[in-house]
């Protein structure tokens, strides 16, 4: 995983009030919780007294309660209160576990996966969705690393065969270019997919007014939007289970119907087109070998896998 970066790790909406959800992300095992002010709290999901899960316990005041033996914990992941000790005994400092740094922005809960002291930027969104949008959406997990799912969504060239039913329709086989941009670590790619009728395809430089056609982007570390038109988008997370693992977040996002329960229908609606298409891919991309995907790994890639190699190099630039 890169450090010093945030990762879309939970649907806001799977966070409730007063209640403790324990997940594992990044290979941590986490419990993430709402305060009385509706902040997100978040700590390493396993007591140091006897390792019980923490998830397992509840809220009280504010703090964590350990299922086995009471102890409570604070935001910080210090033990505020031993029962066993009294409740006028002092806590040594050594009775705590790892905080994270969590927030909640545009419908996820993200945290920032650091071991440094350093300042904290901003949190990365696709500017044109902070407002305006609304979406519905599903998740689910996959049996691969992150990289691998992720770069499924890189690959312009598995359309005609992958979704030959329903978004590859139309058997564009040949990829021109295709082009790729990079603005700090939003990477925007565009697709200019043909017929082959005897063509060569052309290079990325050669492309001429490349910005106008369809494109997609993939804001690092780990979510990736595809720009259908100014109105619709589709979003996708991928959120970092393990080394083997991956749970991912689709969103359908439109801005053209605002009519209350209207919009909510064909959110749903166009979310479950979206879990047909993304099962097409998961039946391929679940088959892929190794499970993780590095920038040299002895494949033998074509000028169409641009958009994947570009992300492999951004990912190594940032990994030292």
């Amino acid at each position: 995983m890169i450090k010093n970066q945030w990762y879309a790790v939970l649907d806001s909406k799977q966070l409730k009030k007063d209640k403790l959800i324990g997940v594992t992300r990044l290979s941590e095992k986490l419990v993430f919780w709402r305060d009385e002010n509706n902040e997100v709290n978040c700590i390493f999901d396993k007591c140091c007294h006897r390792g019980a899960s923490l998830s397992t316990g509840k809220i009280i005041n504010n703090h964590v309660e350990c299922p086995f033996h009471g102890f409570q914990y604070d935001s910080s992941g210090k033990v505020n209160y031993i029962p066993a000790n009294g409740k006028n005994s002092k806590v040594p400092d050594r009775y705590k576990v790892n905080a994270y740094l969590v927030k909640e922005a545009y419908g996820f809960i993200w945290l920032w996966y650091s071991d440094e002291q350093i300042e904290v930027p901003e949190i990365p969104f696709f500017e044109e969705l902070k407002k305006g949008f609304s979406y519905g959406g599903f998740s689910e997990s996959w049996g691969v690393h992150y990289t691998r799912a992720i770069e499924n969504q890189l690959d312009v060239v598995h359309l005609p065969f992958v979704h030959k039913s329903t978004i590859g329709r139309g058997g564009k086989t040949l990829v021109n270019g295709p082009v790729v941009k990079w603005k700090e670590n939003l990477m925007t790619f565009y697709v200019k997919n043909e017929n082959d009728n005897g063509q060569t395809p052309e290079k990325p430089n050669a492309i001429q007014e490349y910005d106008k056609l369809f494109s997609l982007q993939f804001q690092m570390p780990n979510i990736w939007q595809n720009r259908i038109s100014d109105n619709v988008r589709i979003l996708a997370a991928f959120a970092p289970i393990d080394e083997e693992n991956t749970h991912i977040y689709l969103r359908f996002y439109q801005s053209f119907i605002h009519t209350p329960g209207l919009k909510q229908i064909v959110n749903w609606l166009s979310a479950t087109m979206n879990k047909v298409i993304l099962h097409q891919d998961r039946r391929v991309v679940l088959t892929q070998l190794p499970i993780n995907s590095e920038l040299a790994m002895g494949e033998n890639l074509v000028q169409g896998d641009l958009p994947i190699i570009e992300f492999r190099k951004r990912r190594d630039l940032l990994k030292r």
